[in-house]
């Protein structure tokens, strides 16, 4: 009888314990919120450095073609 009533408490503490964990585990919905607007920042920060990166390189490609352009007319004109 000891160890059924032993096995018994033993398994509702472990029970209780496993259902812990479950419980803690829920998020909130302002927390929800909260973990949302942090990765749209997260999100519209990259994009924003991607961007930054794309417009640097345009600016590149723009000016070594302006500086392409104006060697050849040079070469043009002493042609």
């Amino acid at each position: 009888m000891k160890r059924v009533a032993t096995f018994i408490v033993l398994l509702v503490a472990l029970s209780a314990a496993w259902s812990m964990p479950a419980f803690a585990q829920r998020i909130s919905p302002q927390e929800n919120a909260r973990q949302s607007r942090k990765a749209a920042r997260k999100q519209q920060k990259m994009l924003n450095k991607a961007n930054k990166r794309q417009r640097k390189a345009m600016n590149r490609y723009a000016k070594a073609d302006r500086k392409a352009t104006k060697k050849a007319n040079r070469r043009f004109k002493k042609g």
